[in-house]
């Protein structure tokens, strides 16, 4: 029997969740522009967890976030894009525009994911992959300037492959006064030990020994640099000169052991590889440190960019493929009798749980309106890696880079993963 009391109960209780219901905010609808869509690819990695999301701290997290479109520019046979959009009921547009508009006369998104990383495009001389960051972007402000709103932008890895369009990116996004962030996952990504370069220390040199192919993960290791080196004493100020090495130039450079002599400091060389985790080894053999012999048994073309700041800060970056597979980092601090050093630690696959690690930032931002970490990182990061490839490309020579004078701060909290 239904009493005045069950009744007024059932109805309080009702009326309460429908104002619960009522509270909870519309999720913000996310476009995504990309080269492809396929295993493996940057989308698979990124605008995937947006789909259907990701693990934090032991929870599964779902982000307040729809993709409601998508615009893919190249669909080989094993193209995801189309699976993953009847899945998740998203349409793939075939423009820019009309995926930020999905198929309207107005913007219709309220954050755009771009990632301009895989895919079949075109080198240049200085071997520079030309992917169509730059492109995108303009189609996409185009659409900004048009409809009289603007929304997020987050942009995958480089923000372009050359140097004045990434800049006019940074300024356009001041300009038009809309977030941009861009970058890769390795200064988001866990750390071993979970230690960050203390704020506002005095850093004299810095090295990183990292793996991967020119214009790709050589981005990934200026990146782990940089998220360090930009917390020193007096902010980022910039870099005077970059000088590419290859081949047998850096086991010269190697064997000079400090950087007066040409090559960088072997202290620091030596705390990087006993972080490694991925540290080659003879067959049959535990646990040993190469010899300079074995190293260039092992590494057939290995790859160096010295790096002066403007504050005489100089940072060493190595591609070392064949002695490891992982990214890390040492640095000598004034007054340190020992190294900071430490690995920046990458899950393996399928999960690659460090993708997710970025996609949080992008998230906060989306959500927020406001980016996490400046946008001037990745602006100089894109420059630094554009500069070693010119220098390797032009043989060799100290490139002096009066365009790299770009000066940003960063807050004192440490933004990495932890838990």
């Amino acid at each position: 029997m239904l009493t005045r009391r069950k009744f007024l109960g059932t109805a309080s209780a009702a009326l309460f969740a429908s104002h619960l219901h009522a509270a909870e905010p519309a999720k913000k609808k996310l476009a995504v522009i990309t080269n492809v869509w396929t295993d493996r690819s940057h989308a698979w990695h990124m605008a995937e967890r947006f789909l259907h999301g990701y693990p934090v701290e032991g929870k599964w997290h779902k982000p307040p976030i729809e993709v409601v479109s998508a615009y893919v520019d190249q669909k080989p046979d094993n193209d995801l894009s189309a699976g993953r959009a009847k899945e998740f009921g998203f349409k793939i547009y075939p423009s820019v525009a009309e995926a930020l508009r999905c198929g309207g006369d107005k913007i219709a998104v309220d954050a755009v994911l771009v990632i301009g990383e895989h895919g079949k495009y075109p080198r240049n001389e200085f071997n520079q992959i030309q992917y169509p960051r730059y492109d995108y972007f303009k189609k996409i402000v185009d659409v900004f300037a048009k409809d009289g709103r603007t929304a997020p932008i987050f942009n995958d890895k480089h923000l372009s492959w050359k140097w004045e369009w990434a800049k006019e990116m940074v300024d356009t996004a001041h300009k038009m006064k809309f977030p941009l962030l861009a970058g890769s996952s390795l200064p988001n990504t866990w750390r071993m030990p979970a230690i960050d370069m203390p704020y506002g220390a005095e850093v004299e040199e810095i090295v990183c020994v990292a793996f991967g192919g020119q214009d790709v993960y050589d981005f990934h290791a200026h990146e782990t640099i940089q998220c360090m080196a930009e917390r020193r004493k007096g902010g980022e100020t910039g870099v005077l000169a970059v000088q590419g090495l290859k081949g047998e130039n850096v086991w010269k450079a190697l064997a000079a052991k400090d950087w007066p002599a040409g090559g960088w400091d072997a202290r620091l060389f030596e705390a990087c590889l006993c972080r490694s985790q991925t540290l080659e080894q003879p067959p049959a053999t535990s646990h040993r440190f190469p010899t300079l012999a074995q190293m260039k048994e092992w590494v057939k073309e290995p790859v160096v960019h010295r790096v002066e700041y403007a504050d005489g800060l100089k940072a060493t970056m190595l591609l070392l493929n064949g002695l490891v597979k992982d990214f890390t980092f040492a640095a000598r601090l004034k007054g340190q009798k020992e190294p900071l050093s430490v690995l920046f630690h990458l899950p393996p696959n399928p999960n690659v749980t460090y993708s997710a690690a970025l996609m949080s930032k992008a998230e906060q931002m989306f959500v927020t309106g406001k980016a996490p970490f400046p946008i001037e990182r990745t602006l100089l990061t894109s420059g630094l890696t554009a500069a070693g490839l010119q220098s390797l490309a032009t043989g060799e020579k100290r490139l002096e880079t009066p365009h790299l004078a770009v000066k940003y701060s960063v807050s004192k909290e440490s933004l990495f993963w932890r838990t």
